[in-house]
């Protein structure tokens, strides 16, 4: 049995997110009926993280397994063609996949971090050409305002201020690695960098971090939304529109081919 990771790349705008549903409007179905269509038999999938309705990936990570013997480039080229345009393979590679092994590649368990950016444009009023690759506010933000607020997040925390009701995580506490905030004219980008995310986790922040940029709310406020530990207390969910999933960091021992991105995804 060979266990086959592939980087993944979506426009999540026309998808009910990745996992699966009934519905089979999802980045998983589409991904699991051109597997089935390329290799003649069903391969069930695993990814690095769930995104949302509305959330894109310029790197998700996902890996399968089968007996079938087939080159890297093969199973890249086969599978895209049964994609849609909006999803398709970056690359493909085969890793050690044998949970008998002590060393075995797992596309979630073995993510060391993940980084998201949220992409906000930033202006009085909204660009039809922007419609599903950036979030929008319309009042002036001020980026060094939410910049001080930034500092009482980083570390291990216990993040239930910002988590969604629904979340189906066993404990609300990560480890926040980093979080930049940077304007680039018009457009003001969060790359916010955890060892793994809450539901609703990212959209949540920008969401009350946009109540510091307007000058709703005091920077210090952030770090008392987060002692607090009550959702209630923050900001409305961030729309999904300009969420991306950009990076998923593993052991550089598995010399996965992952993309370069770009701070600014597509602009």
């Amino acid at each position: 049995m060979k266990r086959i990771a592939i980087g993944l790349q979506y426009d999540g705008t026309a998808w009910h997110g990745y996992q699966k549903q009934e519905s089979g409007h999802t980045v998983q179905d589409q991904l699991e009926r051109a597997l089935e269509k390329f290799a003649r038999v069903p391969l069930a999938t695993t990814c690095a993280g769930r995104t949302d309705t509305g959330v894109h990936a310029l790197e998700q990570v996902v890996h399968f397994d089968t007996d079938l013997s087939r080159e890297p480039n093969a199973w890249l080229r086969g599978v895209n063609a049964f994609l849609p345009p909006s999803i398709a393979v970056r690359w493909a590679k085969e890793l050690p996949g044998d949970p008998g092994v002590n060393d075995f590649f797992h596309a979630r368990f073995s993510a060391r971090a993940r980084t998201y950016h949220y992409v906000l444009y930033n202006n009085p009023t909204r660009s039809p050409l922007l419609e599903g690759r950036a979030g929008f506010y319309f009042r002036p933000l001020d980026v060094e305002l939410m910049q001080q607020a930034v500092p009482p997040l980083l570390g291990w925390h216990d993040f239930t201020a910002f988590r969604a009701a629904q979340c189906q995580a066993k404990s609300p506490v990560k480890l926040m690695h980093d979080i930049r905030i940077q304007r680039h004219g018009e457009l003001v980008v969060f790359t916010i960098t955890a060892n793994a995310f809450l539901h609703h986790m990212v959209r949540n922040l920008v969401g009350s971090l946009v109540y510091i940029g307007t000058g709703r709310q005091r920077p210090e406020w952030l770090g008392e939304l987060l002692e607090s530990k009550d959702r209630h207390a923050a900001a409305p969910t961030f729309m999904p529109d300009g969420l991306y999933l950009a990076k998923i960091d593993y052991d550089p021992k598995w010399e996965l081919p992952l993309e370069t991105t770009a701070p600014l995804p597509w602009f």
